[in-house]
């Protein structure tokens, strides 16, 4: 995204080269889900409620426990987790203590994996915040809490191993029938000379020896993601190949005599792949559960409504089935039917399939139609599927109708970010007409995935209000809720940490900046101009900027080499997925390839990774409309306004879908979830937080705190026209 990059946003674009959490650009693919409409089918996939990648999965005792990448939240890096369950059907998700190498916590989470040996548990993921590598941890217990296994913060596979220029990340260990223990690491390995495969020390656990890289040719089609497991004497080399961006991805493998190779393609590779008909869209990198003589194949997809970038993945689960020790057979993926290795059958969820309703729902536009978010989605046990509301505007209310009068002792809610906590209340009646107050958390700081509410009361409806979330810009949006008429025994019995950051604040509907051109002079000195807008102070020019009459009588700023820049802070409700407008008239007399910066309100110094920068921009480049630092996120304009005439130029954002407007007509949109920094930034026109000077005239500019609708926008553009209305521009 342009020329002026900061050193760190380089060393964070080279990651997300580096690195695949990506996917297709379009809003959504070519398929249908079933939204409840044959709820007495058990969903099968996705596995866990939420978004979450690269899957480990493995059975301590009588406990199943999923390690992934949290997913959807800047660029993959959100907190480290777990998941687990005894019953295989309802997941658990508990927020590990992983200490960081720096002041702040872990910001890379990536592709864990976790070894027992004998009574202790060892736990290792990619990192890239001071080079690729893989680090190690050691619990007695598979949950934590962890301690380093190099106190001097010393990789177990360090970046430039077993070569120079050798990104360290998607490690998985095997451990062998002798004892010793193999690990298998790469990504973008087409790249960078294939695989890599070495002995890891099973006295330290920290240090790898004998390594070396497996040629290209052993394992065709390669990307990224080893895994290795025996059949027989048979070392069968899993990886995902093709491109993780898009449904191209798949799951493929090799097989040799030895941990080493020399390696073989497989028969019927790839063995996973989209399936016809795209529920199953870019599956892979996947692990495998071994369960008696039964073999499972864990692995993530691509979300429904695809989101911009492909980084809200989703685990699922099918089976494995050998042919003989060296020949694996096509894996069917399934979204129906039910499979559980457990063979516990879970208990009676009261509300599966019964009639909800809200007080909105969230309807998406794509290519094939319209979306809805309806209520119907949380109660149909399908965590394909949720019920979101029509804004982030709160409060907002679920309500559950049991059908008759029953026993309900327990709730169970699935809420959209499992690491993030929601504050609700829960009401239950009778008759729909008197409320009582079943659980109040409405003071909720804990995180969690379910939130179990337990009372013991008799019920036919149930309301959820989702009254406040911890970031800003998040919708009130619930996978699952379910109800029992028992308190039964949960696994492990652990609660997350409560977090003392306050609430969101939410939009308070204003306009914060008001920047017109018609009160002011020609061709006089311009040095500060007031903010009309909600929150005032002023806007001084830096560099050079004039006000002109651009020749056809408008007056207008003219942009050189210079920007105009607010006094006032950037407030906290555009932090994170924050809702926002910026409108603004301009004229452009040679639109160029790059730069061009329109509007700017983020930090990209203070940016962790790719989409917590968000500015406007007009030019013909991949990020022409808007910027997010990297290009499988930011948005181009389909149609490139002329050059030299005046455009009236419109980017919302309403914290699910970014649109970029023209004259009056949505020219492009993207489904996004935005991680916005900033701290430390400013409210900058006519260039970036970098340069990146725009070069043109500009009538009038307006940013919003909230998402203005098409209608608001066709009726602004006629009002304030600076052509139309005798270059004096409202």
């Amino acid at each position: 995204m342009g020329k002026k990059y900061s050193i760190k946003a380089k060393l964070l674009s080279v990651l997300a080269l580096v690195v695949c959490f990506f996917g297709v650009a379009d809003t959504a693919q070519a398929q249908t889900i079933n939204t409840g409409s044959n709820a007495s089918k058990m969903m099968l996939n996705p596995l866990l409620p939420g978004y979450f990648a690269d899957p480990t999965i493995k059975k301590f005792g009588d406990t199943y426990y999923i390690y992934a990448t949290t997913d959807n939240i800047m660029l993959a890096s959100g907190a480290p987790t777990v998941w687990y369950s005894k019953d295989f059907v309802n997941w658990y998700n508990y927020t590990m203590d992983v200490p960081s190498f720096t002041e702040v916590p872990l910001v890379n989470f990536w592709a864990p994996d976790i070894i027992k040996q004998g009574d202790r548990y060892y736990l290792y993921f990619g990192n890239c915040e001071m080079g690729c590598n893989i680090y190690g941890y050691v619990s007695d217990t598979p949950i934590g809490p962890w301690k380093k296994l190099s106190l001097a913060d010393k990789p177990v596979i360090p970046h430039n191993y077993p070569r120079e220029g050798f990104p360290s990340l998607d490690a998985q260990f095997f451990t062998d029938t002798d004892e010793t223990i193999y690990g298998y690491w790469g990504t973008w390995v087409h790249y960078n000379g294939g695989y890599a495969v070495g002995q890891l020390s099973n006295q330290s656990m920290s240090s790898m020896q004998q390594s070396k890289n497996i040629p290209l040719a052993q394992t065709p089609g390669p990307f990224e993601a080893p895994y290795m497991l025996k059949k027989g004497n048979k070392y069968i080399l899993m990886y995902s190949g093709a491109s993780c961006h898009d449904e191209t991805y798949n799951v493929r493998y090799a097989y040799s005599g030895n941990p080493y190779g020399p390696f073989k393609s497989g028969a019927n590779n790839p063995v996973l792949s989209t399936n016809p008909d795209k529920t199953v869209h870019g599956p892979g990198h996947h692990s495998v559960l071994q369960d008696g003589s039964d073999y499972y194949i864990v692995y993530h997809k691509h979300d429904y409504p695809m989101t911009r970038g492909g980084l809200s993945r989703q685990v699922c689960i099918d089976r494995l089935i050998f042919e003989n020790d060296s020949t694996l057979k096509a894996v069917v993926p399934q979204n129906t039917g039910y499979i559980n290795p457990s063979k516990q059958r879970p208990p009676v969820n009261l509300a599966f399939s019964k009639t909800a309703k809200a007080s909105s729902h969230y309807a998406l536009k794509t290519p094939g139609g319209v979306y809805n978010y309806d209520a119907s989605l949380a109660t149909d046990d399908n965590n394909a599927t949720l019920w979101k509301a029509g804004s982030n505007k709160l409060p907002q209310n679920l309500t559950i109708d049991l059908g008759e009068v029953k026993p309900v002792k327990r709730v169970m809610t699935q809420f959209e970010f499992p690491t993030f906590y929601y504050q609700y209340i829960l009401r239950y009646s009778a008759d729909g007409k008197n409320w009582k107050v079943y659980a109040d958390r409405s003071a909720n700081h804990t995180p969690g995935s379910p939130m179990i509410d337990d009372n013991a009361v008799k019920a036919r409806y149930l309301k959820l209000t989702v009254t406040g979330t911890q970031k800003q810009g998040l919708y009130a949006a619930v996978w699952n809720i379910k109800v029992y008429d028992s308190q039964f025994e949960t696994p492990l019995r652990i609660k997350n940490k409560s977090i003392s950051t306050a609430p969101a604040t939410n939009s308070k509907y204003q306009m914060l900046l008001d920047v017109n051109a018609a009160g002011l002079a020609i061709n006089k000195p311009l040095t500060t101009i007031a903010n009309k807008g909600a929150l005032g102070g002023a806007i001084k020019r830096v560099g050079e900027v004039t006000v002109e009459d651009d020749g056809t009588g408008v007056k207008a700023f003219r942009f050189v080499k210079g920007h105009l820049e607010s006094d006032q802070p950037v407030p906290q409700r555009l932090a994170w997925n924050g809702s926002y407008t910026v409108s603004a008239w301009v004229k452009n007399p040679e639109i160029a390839k790059e730069g061009e910066c329109l509007m700017s309100w983020c930090n990209r110094e203070e940016m962790r990774l790719a989409n917590s920068y968000n500015a406007m921009y007009f030019n013909s480049a991949p990020y022409g409309a808007a910027a997010h630092l990297d290009y499988h996120f930011d948005m181009p304009f389909k149609h490139l306004p002329k050059a030299n005439e005046w455009h009236r130029l419109v980017l919302t954002f309403d914290g699910m879908v970014e649109k970029i407007y023209v004259d009056g007509v949505l020219d492009n949109s993207q489904m996004m979830t935005l991680s916005s920094a900033i701290k430390n930034a400013k409210f900058i026109i006519g260039a970036s937080d970098v340069g990146e000077n725009y070069t043109g005239y500009l009538a009038s500019l307006k940013m919003y705190d909230y998402a203005l609708s098409e209608a608001e926008i066709k009726q602004q553009r006629q009002n304030t026209n600076p052509v139309n209305n005798n270059t004096q521009p409202k």
